[in-house]
């Protein structure tokens, strides 16, 4: 068992646990909780270090993101200045998406997470995603991404919000919610992606305003940076995988691994580890 305090070993397994899962429909939130509890990361008096840990760690998982759809990206900068109106449109969708789960998450942030931030939640979480997937058969639409109605960005940004439940998959009810109002495969990829890119560095950037010295007062700063660096990694190697996967497969496997993840999180809890 490893101190409360973060190590390099920590860091690294926090880090890959982080990139792999991040952008997956499988939950990095209850993957890092549960993680961190099997290897007595976050106890004692580095608990509230360890939560804004979890949070800043997306930034390597930010950058993956940033650097495999950096054309995507700058096309909506230029349309912010009104110089691509593709860009433009698709910024629109953005922001408009991101703005339910940020003012829920402003006004009921906490109280949620004092509510559900936990294994049984994450567990019940895990399951009831991985049924959805299993059962779920969706038609693809053809959508693309500049043709998007906003009320179709309104729906993804709605669904987005229940992702504030840990253990939902912010990933999994966007790509649901984009494939449910006809967006292509490849267009609700991109679109859950890099809405995460933004609601994920707001998130962080939030948290590690508000708590980055506890964090760098726990931990330091070499062992953080080493969990981003290998988040980074293993979440271009995920994303990049998962991209490919799903040109010719659907989201199932996702369901099973869930169903999976959540029955071994059943018999750690009912046998107390967790």
């Amino acid at each position: 068992m490893f101190s409360s305090l973060l190590s390099i070993p920590q860091a690294v397994l926090l880090g890959i646990v982080e990139g792999i899962t991040e952008f997956l429909p499988v939950s990095s939130t209850g993957h890092l909780l549960v993680v961190g509890e099997l290897i007595g990361f976050g106890t004692g008096s580095s608990s509230a270090a360890a939560d804004t840990y979890s949070i800043a760690i997306q930034f390597g998982a930010i950058l993956a993101v940033l650097l495999l759809y950096r054309s995507r990206v700058w096309s909506a900068m230029k349309g912010l200045v009104g110089a691509d109106a593709d860009g433009r449109a698709f910024l629109i969708r953005l922001v408009v998406a991101f703005l339910p789960a940020a003012v829920i998450g402003l006004l009921a942030g906490d109280a949620m997470k004092s509510a559900l931030f936990g294994p049984i939640p994450v567990t019940i979480a895990w399951l009831v995603g991985g049924v959805v997937l299993v059962q779920w058969k969706p038609t693809e639409g053809t959508l693309a991404l500049h043709e998007m109605p906003i009320r179709a960005a309104i729906i993804i940004g709605c669904a987005q919000s229940l992702a504030l439940w840990p253990g939902v998959s912010r990933s999994l009810v966007t790509l649901i919610a984009a494939l449910a109002v006809g967006l292509s495969m490849s267009a609700a990829i991109e679109f859950s992606f890099i809405l995460g890119l933004i609601t994920l560095s707001s998130a962080t950037a939030l948290d590690v305003t508000k708590n980055g010295n506890e964090l760098v007062d726990q931990f330091g700063v070499l062992a953080p940076s080493v969990g981003l660096v290998f988040a980074f990694v293993t979440a271009v190697i995920a994303v990049k995988w998962m991209v490919g996967y799903l040109e010719s497969h659907s989201l199932r496997v996702f369901g099973w691994y869930r169903l999976a993840i959540g029955a071994v999180a059943v018999v750690l809890l009912a046998t107390n580890v967790l």
